[in-house]
């Protein structure tokens, strides 16, 4: 189908991998789905469905269902697309946000100990400097990402930013 080999293609954009977007395109069209059906339905080997459907389970974009009187577990995809939005890039803009300011942070700590060394050369204090200020500046764009990714949550960003009311299903 068209529809799921672009959601899977749209997903590739954001590094997760084709095979993973075509199981979450696959599984956004129907109710729910055991690995079995997935399986089936995708030729994929069990092992590898198991850990696509972790990965999708990480980004908050697939749940696990439980049904009555059935020992498998059974799986529903995230349908609104706006809520796909806001688990997925949410949590991965929260890991750029830590990763990034935590290696700044620890950069700036070093660098701090080149510019109060008084036997630096005076050229290596003025690059260490020039570094230590170039990281300082980038720290506003990390937190704006966390303002954003904190919009995005609390659901400022959709106020800011509505549905078309003629598509607005919530």
């Amino acid at each position: 189908m068209m529809v799921i080999d672009s959601i899977a293609e749209t997903m590739d954009l954001y590094g997760v991998t084709r095979s993973v977007g075509v199981l979450y395109g696959t599984m956004y069209f129907e109710d729910e789905m055991t690995l079995d059906e997935m399986l089936e339905e995708l030729g994929m080997s069990k092992p590898s469905m198991s850990t696509g459907v972790k990965k999708l389970q990480e980004y908050n974009i697939v749940k696990k269902t439980f049904q009555r009187g059935s020992r498998k577990h059974s799986f529903v995809a995230e349908k609104d697309f706006f809520r796909f939005f806001n688990n997925f890039f949410s949590l991965k803009w929260e890991r750029e946000v830590t990763i990034n300011l935590e290696a700044i942070n620890r950069a700036q700590k070093e660098l701090n100990e080149v510019l109060v060394d008084q036997d630096i050369k005076e050229e290596i204090r003025d690059e260490a400097e020039q570094i230590y200020d170039q990281l300082e500046m980038s720290k506003s764009y990390y937190y704006w990402l966390r303002n954003l990714v904190e919009g995005m949550n609390s659901g400022k960003l959709f106020e800011a930013f509505p549905q078309e009311e003629g598509n607005k299903k919530y």
